[in-house]
């Protein structure tokens, strides 16, 4: 037979346990602190799985705040790790060298990778010059948006293969916007062209001869995140988060291809055909060493890059 005692005991158990569940349920309803991240892009379609992330709330349920700068020249980002960025969008040949020079720096995660049937870049021949192959590039002038980016890179490694002197080539640096016109004025005789100019060229009846980083490897790695090593050794948590907020939003493009673009146009500013029309990478999130190993090997073998580093040692991604 229950008390008074005892009946005024469970109804305190009784409150302090509803007590509880209000509290914890009024926890979880609160939103957990974020991460923040500094990170930068370039206004290309290849960082689009990043602006999706961001828009369209990913990286926020994954628990990161990041404010993005948009930058025109990601080669110099490297240095500013650490200081004013926490993450950069880096090529592979820009990761390399920045380690080959001394920062300390490595890849936390995957950009894209260049593969057979998405035209994402491609040497392109001025209608009238008589280039049909790359072999026909000997001697001919070469717009190039760097002279020490991965597309000259690749390229440079390509004419070495076919058996040409990669210092046959004039090459001279000229900003993507002005390729095309430098093409149908006959300054130039080929180009390192990019999205979308690769598409309004080709509609010019300029000649495609191909993507030159696939002859490097096939797939190809061509962009990945890069940190600096001490911030990546201490966030490994914030990485893992960065990883797989990629990962959905690559899933987030693949199923709604119209909304990304949206995020696409937004971003790069372009006009809605240009948008409607440009090829989506092929965003791979995850990373391994030997995707690096291919480029460290085609550096040393072109001469830009002293000696040969280990790949291992500039990879620092999170399952």
């Amino acid at each position: 037979m229950t008390t008074k005692r005892g009946l005024r005991r469970l109804l305190v158990a009784g409150v302090v346990a509803a007590a509880a569940m209000a509290c914890a349920r009024q926890a979880a309803a609160q939103p957990s602190e974020k991460t923040s991240v500094r990170a930068a892009y370039v206004p290309a379609v290849t960082w689009l799985n990043a602006w999706v992330a961001n828009d369209t709330g990913i990286f926020a349920r994954h628990g990161l705040e990041v404010s993005f700068l948009a930058v025109q020249n990601i080669s110099l980002l490297p240095p500013t790790l650490g200081k004013q960025l926490d993450l950069a969008p880096a090529t592979v040949v820009d990761l390399i060298k920045a380690a080959g020079a001394g920062l300390d720096v490595v890849a936390v995660a995957g950009g894209h990778s260049d593969i057979e049937g998405v035209i994402v870049n491609s040497v392109m021949a001025r209608k009238d010059s008589g280039i049909k192959s790359v072999k026909d590039l000997k001697g001919k002038v070469i717009a190039t948006p760097t002279l020490g980016a991965i597309l000259h890179v690749g390229l440079l490694y390509w004419l070495k293969r076919e058996g040409i002197d990669p210092l046959s080539i004039q090459a001279v640096e000229v900003p993507f916007p002005n390729m095309p016109d430098q093409l149908a004025a006959g300054r130039i005789d080929a180009a390192e062209a990019v999205q979308p100019f690769v598409d309004r060229m080709i509609a010019a009846g300029h000649v495609s001869l191909g993507d030159q980083l696939l002859h490097v490897a096939n797939p190809a790695r061509s962009t990945v995140w890069i940190a600096d090593r001490q911030w990546a050794a201490a966030s490994k948590p914030t990485i893992a988060k960065w990883t797989a907020s990629l990962r959905e939003a690559k899933d987030f493009i693949d199923k709604t291809p119209s909304e990304a673009r949206n995020v696409l146009a937004k971003y790069t500013k372009l006009p809605p055909a240009v948008v409607a029309s440009i090829p989506i990478p092929f965003y791979e999130a995850s990373l391994e060493p030997k995707e690096l190993d291919a480029w460290i090997k085609v550096l040393v073998e072109l001469g830009q890059l002293p000696t040969a580093l280990d790949a291992a040692n500039l990879v620092a991604t999170v399952p």
